[in-house]
């Protein structure tokens, strides 16, 4: 026979295990979001000038051009 406190207990902390994983679902979706966020940011920042001729030193000694 199952005592009715015994069944209120296991419910009581089933609950809250479900409670905790929603809350870590909400949690982990937030930062995902922020993350997307900061990724574009960044995606979206224009190229220094001073890397812009870095990279075009380095094509032109590759193509054989030399600087």
């Amino acid at each position: 026979m199952i005592n009715s406190s015994d069944s209120s207990r296991r419910n009581d902390v089933e609950n809250a295990g479900e409670a905790g994983l929603e809350e870590a679902r909400l949690r982990q979706q937030a930062i995902g979001v922020k993350l997307r966020h900061m990724f574009d940011e960044v995606v979206n920042e224009p190229v220094p000038d001073e890397f812009l001729e870095i990279l075009k030193r380095a094509d032109a000694k590759a193509s054989g051009g030399g600087a």
